[in-house]
């Protein structure tokens, strides 16, 4: 059985944080439960067998990602990245209270898989190349592309090119993720970035004045724009790509096919999973299961 990792202690806990957001004022209903397979097979000393055989899994994933990890108010962990662990359990025999989600912030995902703290990490994780020579990915299972966020009545910043052509604005992002390197070449000086651990603490920033800017993948902004009451606004196009995907150990091939059989067979699911959760922000399109990357 893989040890348990400790938890950092979680910086938002907002319930229902979509309510404001739905069509007409009313939220859409919670996704269905997976159906859970009654007598899974697998064969022996594959990852599937051991977890199936051990009835439990731990998955590294947000706790501060409006739509994607959250944690509410009763300490649960909500959003889509928790509804598409919960699907891939369901196939080994695990039913969602036997799923353990622990904190994982963007700078110690690749850790967490190789010190064997958790089985999995679903938790906006964008496949590139770095990443996988450390561990291995299953999906994608979305594509999202990075955006920035400001106060609703800042004009001065109309997209990634304004940050360049004023080295006095300040943009805040998370240590360790994909948007902290991607916003770099847009800087005019490297002092221009703020690195936290989360992104509720840059929304924070924002909120008080510390940044003029947040940069991250649209879709994580739009859930943070829906619960300001008004405070915040995306600005510009998206300019970058960024399929998530499902991370676990380096070369465990056959648990990545078996994750990317599993999401092709539940698409139904896969939708309502996004529809209750994500899919509530206005603005976000209930997406299509993207084609898988290759196994390695």
């Amino acid at each position: 059985m893989h040890s348990r990792f400790t938890t950092l202690a979680a910086t938002l806990a907002v319930a229902s944080v979509f309510l404001a957001a739905c069509s007409g004022g009313e939220s859409e209903e919670a996704a269905a439960e997976p159906t859970v397979a009654e007598v899974p097979e697998f064969e022996a000393g594959t990852t599937m067998a051991e977890l199936a055989e051990q009835g439990t899994i731990t998955v590294g994933t947000k706790f501060d990602q409006p739509g994607f990890g959250l944690e509410n108010l009763e300490g649960d962990v909500e959003g889509f990245d928790v509804e598409i662990a919960k699907i891939i359990a369901a196939e080994l025999g695990i039913s969602p209270e036997k799923i353990k989600f622990v904190q994982t912030p963007s700078a110690i995902r690749e850790e967490v898989i190789e010190g064997g703290e958790v089985d999995m990490v679903v938790a906006t994780y964008t496949i590139n190349d770095k990443r996988r020579e450390r561990i291995s990915f299953a999906g994608p299972y979305y594509e999202a592309g990075q955006q920035i966020m400001v106060a609703a009545d800042n004009d001065e910043i109309t997209g990634p090119d304004s940050l360049k052509e004023n080295p006095d604005l300040t943009v805040c992002s998370v240590t360790g993720s994909t948007p902290a390197e991607q916003i770099k070449p847009y800087l005019a000086d490297p002092g221009q970035l703020t690195l936290f651990d989360e992104y509720s603490q840059c929304a924070d920033s924002l909120s008080n004045g510390q940044v003029d800017a947040v940069t991250t993948d649209n879709v994580i902004l739009l859930g943070f724009v829906s619960e300001s009451d008004g405070d915040f606004k995306l600005v510009g196009e998206q300019f970058t790509e960024e399929p998530y995907g499902v991370g676990i150990a380096k070369g465990d091939v056959a648990f990545c096919e078996f994750i990317n059989e599993t999401l092709a067979a539940n698409e139904e699911a896969y939708a309502e999973a996004w529809e209750s959760t994500a899919g509530q922000v206005e603005g976000a399109e209930t997406p299509e299961l993207p084609e898988p990357q290759p196994c390695s």
